[in-house]
């Protein structure tokens, strides 16, 4: 006997994964139109007032910096309701006679304190002046709790305990390999923007000591490495006939990963339009989503 997802909960739990992935772009768009200092205090705009004054000097960037602040209580309030969401769900559990997934609870409390941790290193990210490193955590962070709000929703919506699809043990690993592979694109991707010139404000901003073609170069070869891996796992899986859905998450993952490797060159070549840099970010969050759901749809079988 199973205890399906309400149809609310379920829409509560995808805003959850859509308002994390959400204020990551709008971050992404604060740090390419430079209003990234467009309040330069925390937790006030300005000092003496929360919200932006008139007298400030930062023109238009500080309402769009300010607004970026503002999708936090966004956040918070889908936090919220996800809680509230998996707590009915646990007592509907328990009045069917089974059992509560207290998993579900310790993800959602996790998806709720995380948004005040990253609220204190954005924080951070802005009194340092828009240092590299921070804003790289900050992004980092944020992949951290997108994941976290993937898997509420992928386990909350299991039938039974155990949704995920048996494969092979060796196609399993690649799984995880891949999953270790996209961490690593992600990391070096942001040394990239560290080092590239959309620094998150127009006055002169600290960037990391590397060779911009250089640092570009080993990231695209590390997302080519992802993709190959990926081709291969999945030559593997119709080889091994695995279950339909598992086939499917896979090529949902590829396409993703093919059109995000496509925008990553044309703004290499394009000399890094901010339009196109945003879409890759929101790219980025795509593609690491649809990683986490493969590793998450499956399980490992006996090697015969």
């Amino acid at each position: 006997m199973t205890v399906p997802l309400r149809t609310w909960h379920k829409r509560v739990l995808q805003a959850n994964v859509v308002a994390q992935t959400g204020i990551v772009i709008t971050g992404a768009i604060v740090r390419l139109t430079a209003s990234g200092l467009g309040c330069p205090t925390w937790p006030e705009c300005v000092e003496g007032s929360i919200t932006p004054t008139s007298a400030q000097t930062e023109s238009w960037h500080k309402y769009v910096e300010f607004g970026n602040r503002m999708l936090t209580a966004v956040l918070v309030i889908v936090a919220l309701a996800s809680i509230v969401a998996v707590r009915q769900h646990n007592k509907q559990r328990v009045q069917a006679g089974l059992a509560t997934r207290p998993l579900l609870f310790r993800l959602a409390l996790a998806c709720f304190g995380g948004i005040f941790a990253q609220a204190i290193l954005g924080g951070i990210t802005v009194l340092t002046g828009l240092n590299p490193l921070t804003v790289a955590a900050h992004f980092m962070f944020s992949i951290v709790l997108i994941a976290i709000a993937g898997v509420l929703l992928w386990r909350a919506q299991e039938s039974s305990d155990d949704r995920a699809l048996t494969v092979n043990a060796l196609a399993h690993r690649g799984i995880q390999v891949l999953v270790g592979l996209a961490v690593t694109v992600i990391t070096i991707g942001t040394l990239v923007t560290g080092t590239g010139p959309h620094a998150g404000d127009t006055a002169e901003v600290t960037r990391l000591p590397f060779d911009p073609r250089i640092i570009s170069w080993i990231h695209a070869d590390v997302v080519l490495l992802f993709l190959g891996l990926l081709i291969g796992l999945l030559i593997a899986l119709y080889a091994l006939n695995a279950p339909a859905l598992l086939k499917r998450q896979a090529t949902v993952t590829l396409a993703i990963g093919l059109g995000q490797g496509l925008i990553g060159y044309v703004q290499y070549f394009t000399s890094l339009p901010w339009v196109l840099v945003a879409f890759h970010v929101a790219g980025a969050c795509l593609l690491w989503i649809a990683t986490v759901r493969l590793l998450l749809s499956t399980k490992t079988a006996t090697v015969h």
